[in-house]
């Protein structure tokens, strides 16, 4: 059986990137492993899209799976900088799925994208045999505005500080105890406050908030890999001559992640923490970001700086990219996943 979670650099790089389709001079940034997003240019106009497998999660309800779906989707595009405006979104939905449940879960996503100002363009709805929770479609999201107000992913440069909002693990931690937490051994006040973080998995607004505050020069959320992911895709995104240099004891750490990984036996650092961002901010920006990102309530932290030289140094020590995401280990032993990769109740809620 094939690994599970994304297809590795290697893959990538050999089979996929040199086979693109037509080369076009509008595209300002095409596909990259570890990349966001990518971008053309309409005549100085930005058209920023990223697209994702739509995860929904019904024991979350459907109102909650809706939102936390949507703000999964729009994250890779609000790494731009620039606030997610339209989405396309596609629906294969389970046979066994009813029309009042879509129309709460539909109900949920319109709220939510109302109140960000994102508009839905096109899109599919159908049901299909053979489909189950929780991945049940894909959807496009798609930012315009300036180009030169775009965060590119290339863009940290020795010099630049290093700063780190919520810390590792969120995701991963408030999805497997919001699931599962009934069937863990943790303390009722761990597990409230492990169930929390699933709420802070949004990240468009810190994001823009970011990037409208100072000279924000990259901008990455800590999706599969965890936050050592994300760190070793900013470096890497920056190309030849970039190391990112990390003081672990900087990085914020919110309340019951590391109860809860040491309880599932999980590295917190390499697990899935979408609601994170890593960010590159130019020297003479990293006070009005801190100050306009702590403003929103979101606990940030400067945990380093960018260097000469290549990768990732982690307290002296160097860390490479994690190959496999530790939270899908945990997820298939809770979730009675088969040796063949498939399980009983749907795939796994986090990317």
């Amino acid at each position: 059986m094939a690994d599970l979670g994304k297809i590795d650099r290697a893959f990538f790089d050999e089979h996929i990137y040199p086979r693109l389709g037509a080369d076009r001079d509008d595209v300002a940034l095409g596909p990259k492993h570890g990349v966001d997003f990518g971008m053309i240019d309409a005549g100085g106009t930005a058209v920023v899209l990223a697209t994702d497998p739509l995860s929904v999660l019904p024991e979350l309800g459907f109102d909650r799976a809706g939102r936390f779906a949507l703000h999964v989707v729009l994250s890779d595009v609000a790494v731009s900088g620039l606030p997610p405006t339209h989405l396309a979104i596609s629906f294969t939905l389970p046979p066994a799925m009813t029309d009042e449940e879509f129309a709460e879960l539909w109900g949920a996503i319109d709220d939510e994208a109302r109140d960000l100002g994102v508009s839905v363009v096109t899109g599919h709805t159908a049901r299909y045999s053979g489909v189950a929770f929780s991945w049940v479609g894909g959807a496009t999201a798609i930012a315009v505005g300036d180009a030169a107000d775009v965060v590119r992913p290339d863009g940290a440069r020795p010099g630049d500080r290093v700063l780190v909002t919520k810390g590792p693990a969120v995701e991963a931690t408030g999805l497997l105890t919001t699931l599962f937490g009934d069937e863990m051994d943790l303390s009722e006040e761990t597990l409230a406050a492990a169930r929390e973080r699933l709420d802070e998995t949004r990240t468009v607004r810190d994001a823009v908030t970011a990037a409208a505050a100072g000279p924000v020069t990259a901008m990455h959320d800590a999706t599969e890999g965890g936050l050592h992911g994300a760190l070793c895709e900013v470096a890497a995104g920056a190309g030849a001559g970039v190391r990112l240099d990390v003081d672990r004891d900087a990085v914020p750490i919110r309340p019951g992640v590391l109860d809860t990984c040491e309880y599932l036996g999980m590295d917190p650092w390499t697990a899935t923490s979408s609601g994170t961002l890593v960010l590159t901010v130019a020297p003479d920006g990293v006070d009005a970001v801190v100050a306009a990102i702590r403003g929103r309530g979101t606990p940030v932290g400067v945990v380093g700086t960018v260097e000469e030289g290549d990768g990732v140094i982690v307290d002296g020590e160097r860390i490479e990219r994690p190959t496999a995401d530790p939270s899908w280990a945990v997820y298939a032993e809770y979730a009675g996943f088969d040796d063949e990769g498939g399980d009983d109740d749907g795939g796994e809620g986090s990317r």
